[in-house]
């Protein structure tokens, strides 16, 4: 156990498989993008509400910032109002997200290992790859999130260029809280963790000292402006557009009035909903979510969000081992520990009634790091074979649910769904 408590050791960077992993998650986000024909789940709300932003007309859907809907816009602009022009830029946002996160893992812990296993474990899970073929917010915020700590950590492991990066990752962190509320648990981590370990390094003196970890060179209050005051001014800038709308626009003066109208409109939604579930619930895979499941385009189809079981219940082991390494002394694993409780924690104590297993997206993508890093681990101790067959397993249960997450024409009509159920929550 001494050697899984070693910190990260230097080994070759694994770029090129990272570029091979993040080519076969795009084609499969590609395939069947444009099935269903018509919209489903939550596209009809923020289809119509990309549209009137083609228009510059009416500005709808004011409860969620705007960038996400500016995103579906501009793919609707370049290839039409269609099912290609309204999931394009989820496509490319799920694989930039994939990208992102496998890189931010591989500059945090320098584990080639641990970074290609959380590439699998990604590709694999079920959850990412399903929001990134569906036009909602989403995959926006979680792609913003990503390039976000990718930054961060390329910010804490070349520090050489570490204000570039931290300035990228400001900016990033923005767009996030642009697209979706959700991000903002995770926006305040990177200056907190800044403050906590630059007072530890450089003590009495690192309010002005640019001595010490993380990022040598720059000094806490230069990175209050990239990681405070950045992500506020570029949060800003996405609601550029609701300053022209033709109807009801947003007045100069009016934007820090109508955040407070943003929280009402979300607080607002009380209506109980059968599908509405809680952390605990996300936390053991318990309860899924019907995206759709209806005759059509020729065939009964289904689209379910829950997430690989196998990956989902051993994660919850891999984060306590993290946790508990983390303590013992391991970096990367004490910073993926403690992301996945603020993204989790945010959850437990929001004052938002109803809330859906897609909220579960960001700390599961935390999660599966916590797992690539507790694979590692095994890896290195052996025997090899046994997180080779977990991975494998896990690929083996993304390709029998396969069908039930991703449209494919089911066999059987409408009750074809029950060979997938292995619990009867999921259905």
């Amino acid at each position: 156990m001494a050697r899984a408590m070693q910190q990260p050791t230097q080994s070759r960077d694994p770029f090129v498989w990272c570029i091979a992993l993040t080519t076969v998650f795009f084609a499969f986000t590609m395939h069947r993008l444009a099935i269903p024909t018509a919209p489903y789940f939550d596209e009809i709300h923020y289809l119509p509400a990309a549209r009137e932003m083609l228009a510059m007309h009416k500005w709808v859907n004011r409860e969620h910032p705007m960038f996400g809907k500016e995103m579906i816009a501009l793919g609707m602009w370049a290839l039409g109002d269609n099912p290609w022009g309204w999931r394009i830029g989820s496509a490319l946002a799920g694989t930039l997200t994939f990208w992102a996160s496998i890189r931010a893992l591989w500059f945090a812990s320098q584990r080639r290992f641990a970074t290609l296993a959380y590439g699998i474990l990604l590709a694999s899970g079920f959850m990412l790859l399903i929001q990134s073929q569906i036009a909602m917010l989403d995959a926006y915020m979680l792609a913003a999130l990503a390039v976000s700590f990718w930054m961060l950590a390329k910010a804490v492991r070349q520090p050489e260029h570490g204000r570039r990066y931290l300035a990228a990752s400001g900016i990033a962190m923005g767009v996030a809280m642009g697209t979706k509320w959700n991000a903002v648990p995770l926006a305040i981590v990177p200056g907190l963790a800044f403050l906590i370990v630059r007072a530890r390094a450089a003590g009495w003196r690192f309010v002005w000292s640019k001595r010490g970890a993380p990022v040598p060179g720059v000094t806490l209050l230069e990175a209050a402006l990239w990681l405070g005051v950045v992500p506020l001014l570029a949060y800003w800038a996405t609601f550029l557009p609701a300053y022209f709308f033709s109807v009801n626009p947003l007045q100069p003066g009016g934007f820090l009035d109508y955040q407070s109208k943003m929280l009402a409109l979300q607080e607002s939604v009380i209506k109980p909903h059968q599908y509405s579930t809680r952390w605990w619930q996300w936390v053991l895979d318990q309860r899924g979510l019907w995206y759709l499941y209806r005759d059509i385009d020729g065939a009964q189809r289904g689209v379910v969000m829950i997430g690989n079981p196998l990956t989902m219940i051993a994660g919850i082991v891999a984060w306590a081992w993290c946790l508990w390494a983390g303590i013992r002394g391991r970096k990367d694993a004490l910073a993926v520990a403690v992301l996945y409780i603020f993204a989790i924690g945010f959850w437990i104590i929001a004052p938002k009634p109803i809330q859906f297993f897609y909220h579960y997206l960001a700390p599961s993508l935390i999660l599966f790091a916590a797992l690539a890093l507790a694979l590692d681990a095994l890896w290195r101790r052996g025997p090899r074979w046994l997180p080779l067959a977990f991975l494998t397993a896990a690929c083996g249960i993304f390709a029998w649910f396969y069908p039930i997450i991703s449209a494919a024409p089911l066999e059987g009509g409408r009750p074809a769904f029950l060979h997938w159920m292995w619990l009867d929550s999921w259905k």
